[in-house]
């Protein structure tokens, strides 16, 4: 792939091997950059890697709340490429049970993937993004704009994003690290990891999303986008940003 706006960098992304993740992996690819991304799938890991570019893509089987995997994932992409410039925290995890009905062991699953584990690779990695000056977007949801009672803890985790995502941009500043969060909203084609409390693993179901106000259904190429911009040159002035990427579905209700 020819070097375009990433040319040179290497990104290491979480959760890459499928769904948003991939397509991220996929346009910073486009964008000229290198790419490690982590899952726990190891044959779909090794197969996104491969359709990546091979050379310039390495898979890492990894789980996001797992501070050693997250320091040998970390030590892997150093080892691989010499560098990290961009680091994209997007695995995660959900519930489709209100707050009041989800089990502990689920709630603490949730909070370890969707936050311990950007709190732990923005950690690991912080001193190799401030030798790049380096970037962090974090993938967080609409839910944790606007919370939704379907989903109780997942809103919860993802609202706790958006605030570490602020206190990780307050931090990086004076080395010149910048964090921001993005939120999609209904994006196809959804979680692997989602269910009720009996299957969490169900996964989700596109064809029953209401539209946003934009009339369609959102894609990872779309939120793709949105972190090819955060991380990239054009955005070296946007640190603490919170960007939605929802068809517009939060702002407001239409006629």
């Amino acid at each position: 792939m020819a070097a375009a706006g990433l040319g040179g960098a290497v990104a290491l992304i979480t959760g890459g091997t499928s769904g948003i993740g991939l397509s991220i992996a996929r346009r910073l690819r486009e964008e000229g950059a290198a790419v490690v991304i982590t899952g726990r799938d190891r044959e779909r890991g090794r197969a996104a890697a491969a359709a990546l570019g091979g050379g310039e893509a390495l898979f890492v089987a990894a789980d996001a709340a797992d501070e050693v995997d997250v320091q040998r994932s970390r030590d892997a992409a150093l080892e691989r490429f010499g560098r990290i410039d961009i680091l994209v925290n997007n695995a995660g995890v959900a519930l489709t049970e209100r707050l009041l009905d989800t089990p502990t062991e689920h709630f603490d699953r949730l909070v370890a993937v969707n936050l311990r584990g950007p709190f732990l690779y923005a950690r690991c990695c912080f001193e190799a993004l401030a030798a790049t000056r380096g970037s962090i977007v974090n993938i967080g949801s609409d839910a944790g704009l606007r919370g939704e009672q379907a989903i109780g803890a997942y809103s919860v985790s993802k609202a706790a994003l958006v605030m570490l995502s602020s206190m990780l941009a307050l931090d990086g500043a004076p080395v010149g690290v910048r964090s921001n969060c993005v939120c999609p909203g209904a994006t196809a084609p959804g979680m692997l990891h989602i269910g009720p409390a009996v299957e969490p693993e169900r996964g989700d179901d596109p064809s029953q999303w209401p539209l946003p106000p934009l009339g369609r259904i959102g894609t990872g190429l779309d939120v793709a986008a949105a972190v090819a911009y955060l991380a990239g040159p054009q955005a070296a002035f946007v640190t603490g940003a919170v960007l939605a990427v929802d068809g517009g579905g939060g702002a407001g209700l239409p006629a």
